[in-house]
């Protein structure tokens, strides 16, 4: 077992599930990405590719009555709590198989059998139901963590800073994990955000984390250390995964020059991919072989293939439910 920067060590086996989950999101995004480019799924989608490393660090350190909630980029987290490649694609597709019923789509998933409590298309919109969450857990005694994930553009919203002063006075066990991917939609986060990410949560008295986000076992640590500090009582907390999504802001957005370089991407991709850094531990640390890590990738594979023959073969909803759900 290797210790990683915070002491909460990582064994092959936890290493191993990790590459098999961050695979698995990689792929699915990439045929998300396909359903789109072929006219088969309606709308846009906003695609996790390159984060991966933040959404599976952060969930394996959480145990499944634990919630999480999302973002409008919300697949990868949705598929690290436990989510079926099947029922997700359904979902996209508008299928009745869907987590929701085929009424939610890309931007609306919620998978509560997992802790899920859904993705959010509104910008910081989810902090409050994470910390409502969490309060309903210290009301009732439970031990339950709640996670919420939101990406730097939502510290511009005032809906965070609000919750975070409450989970501080009430002690609440929540965790706000932000996932800087550097671009506030097509602007970069320095253009708008003033001052230090992370003086805003110390300022409200919250326990905070600057983590790698390409480095799953780093963030793995780190989440796992700050649940255990929320099931303690110990209160809120605030992780800073600093992460790059490889597509832009969502599928179809191919010429990204205008806001950032192919040199930068490039990069990242090169240099800074979670799923190569992780491997490349994984060989060198020899808990697995080059041809064991294909294995993974191939087991991946046939899943998203099965639960896209699923959600294809699922039938839509019936235009009799068109109000159901609909609350006014």
């Amino acid at each position: 077992m290797t210790a990683t920067a915070s002491g909460t060590a990582v064994g092959a086996e936890l290493a191993l599930e990790m590459y098999g989950r961050m695979t698995l999101i990689r792929l699915f995004e990439e045929q998300a990405n396909e359903l789109y480019r072929s006219a088969k799924m309606p709308g846009l989608t906003h695609l996790y590719i390159g984060e991966e490393g933040v959404a599976v660090g952060v969930c394996s350190a959480l145990r499944r009555d634990d919630w999480i909630t999302s973002t409008h980029r919300g697949h990868g987290h949705c598929l690290a709590k436990g989510a079926e490649p099947g029922r997700m694609f359904a979902e996209l597709l508008g299928k009745e198989a869907g987590y929701c019923r085929g009424k939610g789509g890309s931007m609306h998933i919620a998978d509560h059998e997992n802790g899920n409590l859904g993705a959010n298309a509104i910008v910081g919109g989810s902090a409050g139901i994470a910390t409502g969450a969490a309060f309903s857990a210290k009301r009732r005694g439970a031990d339950q963590v709640a996670v919420c994930f939101f990406g730097e553009g939502a510290l511009g919203q005032g809906l965070l800073y609000e919750v975070m002063n409450m989970a501080s006075l009430w002690s609440l066990p929540v965790i706000y994990v932000c996932e800087n991917n550097l671009y506030n939609e097509y602007t970069h986060y320095l253009e708008v955000t003033a001052g230090d990410i992370l003086a805003r949560p110390r300022a409200f008295g919250l326990e905070t984390r600057e983590v790698d986000g390409q480095d799953v076992r780093a963030v793995y640590a780190a989440t796992a250390e700050l649940v255990e500090r929320a099931r303690a009582g110990a209160g809120p907390s605030f992780l800073l995964a600093n992460t790059y999504r490889y597509h832009g802001h969502h599928v179809g957005d191919v010429d990204r020059s205008y806001y950032r370089t192919k040199e930068e991407e490039q990069l990242w991709r090169d240099e800074r991919d979670p799923l190569a850094l992780l491997g490349s531990w994984l060989e060198e640390q020899r808990h697995a072989t080059g041809e064991e890590l294909r294995r993974i990738e191939e087991e991946a594979r046939s899943e998203i293939e099965r639960g896209l023959a699923f959600a294809l073969d699922a039938p839509f909803p019936d235009a009799s439910q068109v109000t159901e759900d609909v609350y006014v």
